[in-house]
């Protein structure tokens, strides 16, 4: 019979920096009956989690919070109403529950059972756990809005994040033209062997110049921004006409402006985006799953595990990400 347990888990109860975040000793509980309780092997970090640290998230933090959306491991329980999975099976967390509700920092956790994909048996459980938050703005981007075409130029902004790393994947894997923007020159070695065709440094090229000259003077016909601020308007100037841009993040912290001429003269549009148009959407979010994991079965698609942390340094593993210099997904290994 199922009966509570105690484990370590991430607890913060107040919103601030990393150090907010303190790994505890917590009482997990029997999982309902449409539940399971899951023994994690590794944590996969986002962005969000960051928002949600820091207050800035819509919902506000339920204290003592809890965090995260992705995780990897092997199902120590199941509710009474679960058929689906079964103690002793590898899953992988989809990342289908609201943050008070749920979270994956921990040894041991509880989710819903329908939060649960099989494990992708060619990869590891840090690459495991890197895998639906990424894919997922990759593919909503990509394929379920933007329908890219073959031969179709798309400029990909952060490119060494996980999400960017996801998308040069996912551009190659539909015939596109992958152009990985970078602010580093160091970063440019590994974002060519992380597959992308063209790479340009921001802080040593000009973004409008090198994309007409990549394109034969078209420009890109989508975007992936995940920067904003005063970058903006040279992402609209490497623009074809009747380009896609998608606005997916906010690391900018400068203040941009919104290049009027240009956008109406150029027919573009500028669509916002995150996760909640595939998630809300059953039909949408079983399309993304298949090609999701079709592609992971095929090796097109592999998540790329920048850096791992233990539980214990977790708020290391925040600052490392927010320092903006990794490579791949940041993951917290609890093997």
């Amino acid at each position: 019979m199922n009966s509570p347990k105690t484990a370590l888990g991430v607890r913060f109860h107040e919103v601030g920096g990393p150090d907010v975040l303190h790994v505890e000793m917590v009482e997990v509980p029997a999982p309902a009956p449409h539940e399971v309780r899951l023994h994690v092997k590794a944590v996969g970090i986002n962005r969000m989690d960051t928002v949600i640290r820091l207050g800035l998230f819509p919902i506000p933090p339920v204290f003592p919070a809890h965090l995260g959306f992705e995780a990897a491991g092997v199902i120590e329980a199941v509710g009474s109403a679960v058929t689906t999975v079964k103690v002793g099976d590898k899953v992988n967390v989809f990342p289908a529950f609201l943050p008070n509700d749920y979270g994956t920092y921990g040894e041991l956790i509880v989710l819903p059972a329908y939060a649960l994909q099989p494990f992708p048996e060619a990869l590891s459980f840090e690459q495991a756990a890197a895998v639906w938050a990424t894919y997922l703005v990759a593919y909503g981007m990509l394929v379920d809005s933007a329908q890219l075409k073959a031969s179709q130029a798309v400029i990909i902004n952060a490119a060494s994040s996980s999400a960017g790393l996801a998308a040069i994947q996912l551009t190659n894997s539909l015939g596109g033209i992958s152009i990985a923007l970078t602010t580093s020159p160091a970063k440019r070695a590994a974002l060519l062997a992380a597959g992308a065709q063209h790479v340009i440094v921001t802080s040593e090229e000009n973004i409008a110049e090198k994309v007409h000259t990549l394109t034969t003077g078209k420009g890109a016909d989508v975007i992936l921004d995940a920067v904003g601020g005063a970058q903006f308007e040279h992402l609209v100037a490497a623009a074809a006409e009747r380009a896609q841009v998608f606005a997916y993040g906010m690391l900018g912290v400068d203040a941009g402006a919104y290049p009027t001429f240009p956008v109406v003269m150029k027919m573009l549009t500028i669509w916002g985006y995150n996760m909640m148009d595939l998630l809300l959407d059953p039909a949408k979010s079983a399309a993304a799953i298949a090609f999701i994991q079709q592609g992971l079965q095929s090796g097109a698609l592999k998540p790329v595990v920048g850096r791992t942390f233990p539980l214990a340094a977790v708020a290391d593993a925040h600052r490392f990400m927010e320092a903006n210099g990794h490579v791949g997904k940041v993951v917290l290994s609890l093997q």
